[in-house]
């Protein structure tokens, strides 16, 4: 989808910055453990809930988050990080573990999925453990640097269930208050937002961001201003059916890059 000029959702007293949207396509160039060499990327995002099921040995818990964390030696992963969700915002969501990762491109992202690493770890060690698993894929209005972030660092993860009578008008408006959000607080090291492109697994959800903070009491922080909360308000509900938000933080230390 490309957004024009969005018209604002909110004027005075809010003061959130609508910046220009961009092509939700735009390549730029990074360098990947796949090649030492610059190659041309879109960046993709992939974020995973799991629900895993209440009565489930601990043992096996561990058997999934190392089976899926060791996906990230695979040649198409950007980065990619899983463990326990820190904190769940919305009443409609029980999810206990997420995981979050990066691909150069779509085909990427497919390759991983098919690779027979990844259907193995699904098979064996996710499924048997989960009552519940969500998916959302998008590619990044801006460039996520770094790709992978530090150790420690909080990560906001949203997504937004628009009603069926929602255009593209509107969704533009959306994705420019949630680009808009980064200029307007402190505390936020990047931020990408964008449109679901996997519908099977998604839940109804089409919208999702992901903001990561230097840790946790920045994003405690950023959760009391005003300018952040913006999304929340009711010209932005007016087009919704749900809304999931779920905090990470990254591990101290980790297999990313």
């Amino acid at each position: 989808m490309l957004c024009v000029k969005p018209r604002p959702l909110f004027s005075s007293p809010f003061s959130l910055t609508f910046l220009p949207p961009k092509h939700l396509k735009r390549p730029f160039v990074l360098p990947t453990k796949a090649s030492k060499s610059l190659i041309t990327m879109s960046i993709v995002e992939h974020v995973v809930l799991f629900k895993v099921k209440d009565d489930t040995e601990q043992a096996k818990v561990e058997s999934m988050l190392n089976g899926l964390d060791g996906l990230a030696s695979l040649d198409s992963v950007l980065h990619l990080t899983v463990g326990p969700v820190f904190r769940t915002r919305s009443s409609m969501s029980n999810f206990t573990h997420m995981l979050h990762s990066r691909y150069k491109s779509k085909e990427g992202l497919n390759s991983y999925s098919a690779h027979p690493d990844h259907v193995r770890v699904v098979k064996e060690n996710v499924l048997p453990v989960c009552d519940d698993v969500m998916a959302v894929d998008w590619i990044a209005d801006n460039d996520p640097v770094p790709l992978s972030p530090p150790p420690n660092s909080a990560v906001k993860v949203t997504f937004l269930k628009l009603k069926e009578d929602v255009d593209n008008e509107v969704k533009c408006d959306i994705l420019g208050v949630i680009k808009g959000i980064k200029e307007g607080v402190s505390g936020i090291q990047q931020i990408t937002c964008g449109e679901n492109f996997s519908p099977a697994r998604a839940k109804g959800f089409s919208i999702a961001s992901v903001a990561v903070f230097a840790g946790v009491v920045d994003m405690t922080a950023a959760e009391g201003n005003e300018e952040y909360v913006n999304l929340q308000k009711q010209k932005v509900r007016d087009h919704l059916d749900g809304v999931i938000v779920i905090d990470y933080v990254m591990p101290s230390s980790s297999s990313n890059l």
